[in-house]
């Protein structure tokens, strides 16, 4: 239910018609994501899906390299906007891009990353990307681990930028998510 959730709150923030295919599938969405994922995969994807996938695909690319390089510059100045808002379970909310380079120069010290698109959609300038970020730490001392993210892009005078990211941990792909740590009663 939080799937089909997000999936209509980020088809209203992206000014979606109530006329668009995927507006009416969020709201008919099938109840197990397994089911979901069935779905969207079988959807005709677009030219401009298309030309979107593979964008934001180099984009994935040039940040899986900076990270490999702990090159955090690259990932905040070439990859996010300026105002890019983070939100993370159990990292907090960041704002701007000089909020979140801070913390991509203490993650990129010690972890590879991949990114693997899971459902993209894209409308005009505007588009999301669901995708499982897979965390490789090279610290030798913690187990890989995998996000659940959404990515919001816009494209700015031709080149597709995050605006911003939403992340879990889990797997959107295996359809589970780490359960949510309790707050303390104190």
């Amino acid at each position: 239910m939080r799937f089909v959730y997000l999936i209509g709150l980020v088809v209203a923030l992206a000014g979606v018609g109530a006329d668009a295919p995927v507006a009416r599938a969020a709201t008919a969405a099938p109840a197990d994501v397994g089911s979901a994922r069935v779905a969207a995969a079988n959807l005709p994807a677009s030219a401009e899906l298309t030309a979107f996938q593979k964008a934001i695909r180099a984009k994935y690319a040039l940040k899986e390299q900076a990270f490999a390089n702990h090159d955090a510059e690259t990932i905040v100045r070439q990859f996010y906007t300026p105002d890019v808002i983070s939100v993370g379970q159990g990292e907090g909310i960041f704002i701007g891009s000089e909020q979140i380079l801070p913390l991509y120069q203490e993650v990129v010290k010690t972890n590879r990353v991949k990114v693997d698109s899971i459902y993209t959609f894209v409308k005009g300038d505007a588009g999301w990307d669901w995708a499982d970020f897979h965390v490789y730490p090279t610290d030798g001392k913690t187990a890989p681990f995998t996000f659940a993210i959404l990515f919001l892009w816009t494209r700015i005078n031709g080149e597709w930028m995050c605006k911003g990211d939403f992340f879990v941990t889990g797997s959107l792909k295996d359809g589970k998510l780490a359960p949510l740590a309790q707050p303390s009663s104190k």
